[in-house]
């Protein structure tokens, strides 16, 4: 009995459990249908734009050079090129600050020579028109305030005078001026003479330069840094006031060094250096030359000599850092000794005085300059150098029918 019943109850139990198996089953049948199709959902239209919103953004980055995926060597590339055009924009900004410093120096030059002469020439008077006319040389006379007689005389012979000299410049590409500064009393007696001179014949080039004997060297710096700014030419000429000149000969020879760059040009020589005070020519700082009795380096002497554009360029950029000797012509020779320079000796610019340069030139070999040795110029130059043009010049006419 009591076996019976045991039976009944389990076979019971078993029913139960199988139909709750089979409800889970189904219960988790259903819930895995609900789950699986709220997964499978269309996202709505606020995502899909969200979506296309990130797609374009990443678009604009590729289109823009930034992709995060870009190589790295694209990207070395692109700075290096970056980097190469910002030295190709410094290098262009350095030329145009040269120019216009060397446009500002230009415009102070003229500034002061206006400020301290009155008249002016014509030469500042129109600068830009100046500027733009491509000359053959320019002819320094370097003068003092007592050399009126010396100017006078050369005005005489062979420096021409009014409008043959403005032909001269017009036809010919030379000018020819005298080369003087201001009195240490600037607005004095001395100064207004000059200038009285200079509205009667207008043959002055005016320095910002106090003149003396012992500064020479900067009137000669302060000379090439002004004529280069006033005149562009090929080459620029520096000659005492008692000298004879051959203008058409000396414009031949230098012509045919015109291709040539850093030209040097005078007579060359190489004098003691003499360190005895109170002797002309005494150098002061001898000792940098050496044991006493010592010779100078070759520069060209003193009287006449010639350098090319790109020299007088450079001692007017550098003229606050080149040392002043005692002597000039040293002081030029000094200026250069250090650059690529090529010295030229041409024994024609320092010709004797006559017979001497009467003997070349009936030889076919005319002067360039005349002058005497024993007088570092010609000798009372002032009452002489009409003869020695005379028998030692070369013709008007010559000068009219040089090609240079």
């Amino acid at each position: 009995m009591s076996w019976k019943n045991r039976g009944l109850d389990s076979n019971s139990k078993n029913v139960v459990s199988r139909k709750l198996s089979i409800f889970l089953c189904i219960g988790c049948f259903c819930a895995g249908m609900v789950f699986t199709d709220r997964m499978w959902a269309v996202p709505e239209a606020k995502d899909v734009s969200g979506s296309r919103g990130t797609l374009d953004e990443k678009l604009k980055l590729v289109s823009d050079g930034c992709d995060p995926k870009v190589n790295v060597k694209d990207r070395s590339k692109d700075a290096f090129g970056e980097v190469s055009k910002t030295h190709d924009a410094i290098n262009t900004l350095d030329k145009t600050i040269s120019n216009l410093e060397m446009e500002l120096a230009e415009a102070r030059a003229i500034q002061d020579s206006l400020l301290s002469s009155s008249p002016i020439s014509e030469d500042l008077k129109m600068p830009e028109l100046t500027k733009k006319r491509k000359y053959v040389m320019v002819v320094g006379i370097n003068t003092a305030f007592s050399s009126r007689k010396r100017r006078d005389s050369i005005r005489a012979t062979w420096m021409l005078q009014g409008d043959k000299r403005k032909k001269l410049e017009e036809e010919k590409g030379i000018i020819v001026r005298f080369v003087i500064g201001h009195s240490a009393t600037s607005g004095g007696i001395l100064d207004r003479a000059i200038e009285a001179e200079d509205r009667k014949h207008g043959d002055f080039m005016r320095l910002e330069h106090v003149e003396g004997y012992l500064e020479l060297s900067a009137k000669t710096k302060t000379y090439f840094t002004t004529a280069v700014q006033l005149w562009d030419a090929d080459f620029y000429v520096k000659v005492d006031d008692d000298v004879h000149v051959n203008i058409a000969t000396l414009g031949a020879t230098l012509a045919r060094h015109r291709s040539k760059e850093r030209v040097y040009i005078g007579c060359m020589k190489s004098g003691p250096v003499l360190a005895q005070k109170g002797v002309r020519y005494h150098e002061p700082e001898y000792w940098k030359f050496g044991e006493q009795g010592n010779k100078y380096f070759r520069h060209a002497t003193g009287q006449l000599y010639a350098i090319s554009r790109d020299l007088a360029t450079y001692i007017s950029k550098n003229q606050h850092f080149l040392h002043k000797y005692a002597n000039e012509d040293v002081s030029l020779g000094a200026w250069f000794i250090g650059l690529d320079v090529e010295h030229i000796d041409d024994r024609r610019l320092c010709c004797g005085t006559p017979p001497d340069c009467e003997w070349k030139a009936q030889a076919g070999n005319v002067c360039v300059a005349s002058f005497d040795w024993s007088c570092s110029g010609i000798c009372n130059s002032a009452d002489r150098i009409k003869e020695v043009h005379r028998r030692c010049g070369e013709g008007e006419h010559t000068l009219w029918n040089t090609a240079f």
